[in-house]
């Protein structure tokens, strides 16, 4: 196979070094870890950045998604409401506590939880918790939801690992409910090459869940521990790393949107092809654009077709309630995310593409099409 391998998205560090800044740092102070400046420093950035009191450096996005659970008193047999159309790390961590996922269904408006089913979901359940997802940068209609929640009294945790730099009605996803995570996984907007952020606006929540998070060591001269704790603490280089990236967010983001205009100037006439909700409201960071195919072409057409041609690209989610490790749980819905997952395709959405990256592409698609 000989032509240039196009990923799905792929690490991009900063052209100007910003990273490697920071770990040098950390390396002269030979803070390595656990602790050191970067980690403080990564915190109080991305706090800042999106205008909450505290944050959590965590070792994954699945580890915030723990702790906030835990933060939120979750615990063995308790219902937590899940969207049903996301990866399997948001509802992974509802199983870790011995918890009871119920899978919410989508809508097609947002292809997020449906503040619809929601309202039904609460009329056959109790939850302790709520989380909410916004998939692929695509904010969920969060004012319904907030309400709907806050009505209840119950905790709303915001899984925005996929969508750090996304605003809903001007306010960063992952600020709007109680708790928000975010992921810095290689593919994600920015990367730490691994690692995690929980954020709140309770700072005592958020200590405690430091203190969880560093094995549960009681304050003694001795190792003592009187509750169960985790080795879940983000190392100072990994911080480093995060705090460069966090110089170019603004600028992925940009690079982001105009993969996503260069698709839809080049596509959006083809027949039986449709693109992923931008509502009025929400300004996606778009970290990955995604089609829905409904005519005679295939997701699976278009799919190998590009891998032939040494190009990843990927199905939307599969729903978590068809899966063999959730099936067994309830699931509040009419399918509609399972129609998603059918007819979607996440196309090539890496910042480190070019524009003639992009028009082999559409090339490729635009002759399945024929």
């Amino acid at each position: 196979m000989t032509h240039k391998k196009i990923y799905l998205a792929s690490p991009h560090m900063s052209e100007e070094g910003y990273e490697q800044q920071y770990i040098h740092e950390a390396f002269e102070s030979n803070w390595i870890a656990p602790i050191g400046g970067n980690i403080d420093g990564f915190e109080r950035e991305l706090a800042s950045l999106v205008g909450i009191k505290s944050a959590a450096a965590l070792s994954s996005g699945t580890a915030a998604i723990h702790m906030a659970l835990m933060a939120a008193g979750v615990g063995e047999g308790d219902i937590v409401f899940c969207p049903t159309l996301t990866f399997a790390a948001t509802a992974n961590p509802i199983i870790y506590l011995n918890a009871i996922p119920v899978f919410i269904d989508s809508d097609e408006d947002t292809w997020n939880m449906s503040p619809e089913l929601l309202e039904e979901a609460f009329k056959k359940y109790t939850p302790k918790a709520v989380i909410v997802v916004h998939l692929y940068g695509l904010t969920a209609d969060m004012e319904k939801i907030v309400k709907i929640c806050a009505m209840r009294g119950v905790p709303l945790i915001e899984d925005a690992a996929e969508s750090l730099g996304s605003l809903y009605r001007g306010k960063h996803t992952g600020t709007l409910g109680d708790y928000g995570i975010f992921s810095f996984n290689g593919n994600k907007i920015i990367t730490t090459s691994g690692g995690g952020m929980l954020i709140s606006n309770n700072e005592e929540r958020i200590a405690k869940v430091k203190f969880w998070a560093t094995q549960a060591r009681d304050p003694a001269r001795h190792y003592q521990h009187s509750e169960l704790g985790f080795n879940y603490r983000m190392s100072n280089i990994v911080a480093g790393i995060g705090r460069g990236q966090l110089n170019v967010l603004n600028r992925r983001i940009q690079q982001k949107r105009k993969i996503f205009e260069f698709y839809k100037d080049r596509l959006e006439g083809l027949k039986g092809l449709s693109f992923m909700p931008v509502n009025e409201w929400n300004e996606p960071n778009y970290w990955l654009s995604c089609i829905t195919l409904w005519g005679k072409i295939r997701p699976i057409d278009v799919m190998e077709a590009l891998d032939a041609e040494n190009i990843e690209s990927r199905p939307v989610w599969k729903p978590m309630h068809m899966q063999p490790l959730f099936e067994k749980y309830d699931f509040v819905g009419d399918g509609r995310s399972e129609r998603i997952f059918e007819f979607g395709v996440c196309l090539p959405s890496d910042t480190k593409m070019t524009v003639s990256d992009l028009e082999r592409i559409v090339r490729i698609i635009r002759l399945i099409a024929k």
